[in-house]
């Protein structure tokens, strides 16, 4: 009787935490959604195209990101099923997965500014957009692997299963927020690169 009045004192709790994190879901959308309508103005206004060929690199940031909400549903899935070991694996593997789309991202700057000749301060400011657009979610990308990091601590510990299923829920809405925003702007750069 005790343990199901803690279980549903702990949903409550919790409530607010996932009507937060909706919220800033909804503002960081409207954040991108801005920036993408400033390049739309800026460089329809005035003409200015980004006229640079996208480099590679985001396409395998792509790729990575993608293979990382996989292995983050893994992870949720074993939660669920009670297989912690294996949730950790998975937890680690999509952790791998971001630091390397965080080094790939920081390579494609490498690129733009050292073998294109783009640079953030570019007399074309459509330009900069790229690194604004690409900054701006690896900045997200920072909080959701922290994020993700706290969810992985939470499995090494005893904590109760309703907190374990809410921290992957949590980390799960905002690294596939992520994934989705990072292929609308890598699409939305494709679409402009001329």
């Amino acid at each position: 009787m005790m343990a199901q009045i803690q279980k549903n004192n702990d949903r409550l709790d919790l409530a607010p935490k996932k009507f937060n994190m909706w919220i800033f879901i909804f503002t960081s959308f409207m954040f991108f959604a801005a920036l993408t309508s400033g390049f739309i103005v800026y460089s329809g206004g005035r003409g200015h195209g980004l006229n640079v060929i996208m480099p590679d690199a985001f396409k395998y940031s792509t790729a990575v990101i993608i293979i990382s909400s996989i292995t983050l549903f893994l992870a949720s899935r074993a939660a669920k099923q009670l297989q912690f070991a294996k949730q950790r694996l998975f937890l680690w593997l999509t952790f791998a997965l971001g630091v390397a789309f965080f080094a790939i991202q920081v390579y494609a700057w490498y690129v733009l500014t050292y073998k294109m000749n783009v640079y953030l301060t570019d007399p074309n400011a459509s330009r900069s957009f790229v690194y604004i657009f690409t900054g701006m979610h690896l900045l997200h990308i920072i909080a959701a692997i922290l994020l993700l990091l706290n969810t992985l601590a939470g499995t090494y510990k005893n904590i109760p299963q309703v907190r374990n299923l809410f921290k992957m829920e949590m980390t799960s809405i905002f690294w596939h927020f992520l994934g989705i925003i990072w292929i609308y702007l890598y699409v939305f750069l494709l679409l402009n690169q001329n």
